[in-house]
């Protein structure tokens, strides 16, 4: 079994040939995984046969939602050797993405060209693979009008492409007609300009996730305006969950600090802060010490420089919320 395998993987093998199956780029960049295989079995760097045909053998009964044709263990064996030779740990992702063995190792390895001749590096394209398997279903046809999206109509600049797909790799298995361009124009749509500085909305849904979060501010007093303008001013807040983030902020905001929904109008970035760590311990500290800041100084500042403030209040005069002093001398920008 061993000679056969060592036979199988050899590099005089031109089935496997690294000058043909794997981009210049990559080559000497990446190490195959092998973590899993028993060290005792002399496998030369490879996983030996027996150990493929144990993962084909483990996904002859996918679940019902998934649809495998019955050769789809035809060409497994090259598929997984491909993918280790680039560095991707073949068997952790078809666990996660069982569909991987569905797919064309021709398909997969013109992506991988492609990917290569966009400059993105045998790293970033595993960080990629990792956070978004599906691109290597997805065909090279499918991908470049991404590319070209991002271009021509959302202004991404050449030399922040990278930057934008290694931040949301899933831009990247998204429709362009019905998924980026109808998010593009709804973003646009509500005057936010730059969407280039944004691209990570694209991937969002525009019925499912962009509208519900304008509804919710809505619903808890905002006028359609004013959320909104809340967007515009901090798009970012399309991010954040409405039950795990927005609404238990909203809900401290209004019974404990007892504030007035103005302020979060002028500061939506209150909801990109940390309930526990964040919001909770300095509005505690200032109750204690009989302060009230705006939200920038209560938030934005550093602790450095929130602290210094406070016994700078604490120890002259303790600043009113009616007070024209109140927000004198606060530094926003400092963080």
């Amino acid at each position: 079994m061993v000679s056969a395998t060592t036979t199988l993987l050899s590099s005089s093998n031109p089935m496997f040939s690294t000058d043909q199956t794997i981009p210049k780029s990559f080559t000497g960049l990446c190490k195959p995984f092998h973590s899993r295989v028993p060290t005792s079995i002399p496998f030369h760097c490879r996983r030996p046969t027996f150990f493929v045909r144990a993962t084909v053998t483990k996904w002859r009964c996918p679940t019902p939602k998934q649809t495998l044709p019955l050769n789809y263990d035809t060409g497994f064996h090259e598929k997984v050797l491909f993918l280790e030779s680039i560095g991707i740990d073949s068997f952790s992702l078809i666990e996660k993405y069982p569909m991987l063995i569905t797919a064309s190792l021709a398909n997969i390895k013109s992506t991988v060209e492609y990917m290569t001749s966009m400059d993105f590096t045998a790293i970033e394209f595993q960080r990629i693979v990792g956070m978004c398997p599906e691109i290597l279903t997805t065909q090279v046809s499918d991908i470049i009008p991404v590319f070209t999206f991002l271009f021509r109509e959302a202004h991404v600049r050449g030399s922040d492409i990278k930057r934008v797909i290694n931040r949301r790799p899933r831009l990247l298995v998204c429709s362009v007609n019905k998924q980026l361009r109808p998010t593009l124009y709804f973003l646009q749509s509500i005057g936010i300009e730059e969407v280039n500085k944004h691209t990570n909305l694209l991937s969002c849904s525009v019925e499912e996730k962009l509208i519900p979060r304008i509804n919710y501010l809505e619903n808890i007093g905002f006028s359609r305006r004013d959320a909104t303008s809340m967007f515009r001013r901090f798009p970012q807040l399309f991010c954040y969950s409405i039950k795990n983030n927005l609404e238990p902020k909203y809900n401290y905001f209004v019974v404990e600090m007892g504030r007035d929904l103005k302020e979060l109008k002028e500061f939506p970035q209150y909801f990109s802060f940390s309930l526990e760590n964040r919001i909770k311990l300095r509005h505690k500290l200032c109750v204690e010490m009989g302060v009230c800041f705006p939200l920038p100084v209560l938030l934005r500042t550093s602790e450095v420089i929130f602290r210094n403030r406070l016994d700078v209040c604490v120890n002259s005069s303790t600043p009113l919320k009616t007070s024209p002093l109140w927000g004198t001398g606060c530094d926003y920008d400092q963080v």
